[in-house]
């Protein structure tokens, strides 16, 4: 079900724009905590990027849901269909990441036996630690992060700055609150 051209529903906003602060978040919390290695002990920041990890899980199964039930506005008239095409894509290709990153940071916190724990709960171990042959996930967890989301979320901000101010064709609009 697609709902009008004129942007996107309250909840789709505060979710997508929820979704970006914690990406903030926890990227500082990243770029701050040690270095994860053989021997490191999950201290305060490590301990909060891995509950980070968890609520952007969350939220992004939520935007999903969200997204899979309502729709998307239908594209503004005028934007050619390779943009709305490219569009698309880099949207999916952040789903997936969203989904992958975390599920691969906390497969590799279960690999190194450091709880997952959320509001006093712990989540469960994904794998026993120290399980041969997953100890990629770590590796393949920060170049995904640093490498894959920078760079789709990179794309994704400039296309929203090349339609606020070289088309202003309002696509940005769309997402923007109170809108």
């Amino acid at each position: 079900m697609n709902y009008s051209a004129a942007g996107y529903t309250p909840t789709a906003k505060i979710l997508h724009w929820l979704i970006v602060a914690l990406l903030i978040i926890q990227f500082i919390v990243a770029w701050v905590m040690p270095e994860i290695r053989r021997d490191t002990k999950p201290d305060t920041l490590v301990n909060l990027h891995l509950t980070i990890g968890v609520i952007v899980l969350a939220v992004a199964i939520v935007r999903l849901a969200w997204r899979a039930t309502h729709g998307e506005p239908t594209p503004l008239d005028g934007v050619p269909p390779w943009q709305v095409a490219s569009a698309r894509i880099v949207h999916w290709l952040l789903y997936v990441l969203l989904f992958v990153v975390p599920i691969l940071g906390w497969i590799n916190a279960s690999w190194r036996g450091f709880p997952v724990i959320l509001f006093g709960v712990e989540f469960p171990k994904l794998i026993a630690t120290r399980t041969p042959g997953w100890g990629w996930t770590g590796d393949v967890h920060a170049l995904l992060a640093n490498y894959a989301i920078l760079i789709l979320v990179g794309l994704h901000v400039l296309a929203g700055l090349y339609h606020y101010f070289i088309r202003r064709d309002g696509v940005l609009q769309r997402m923007l609150p109170g809108r």
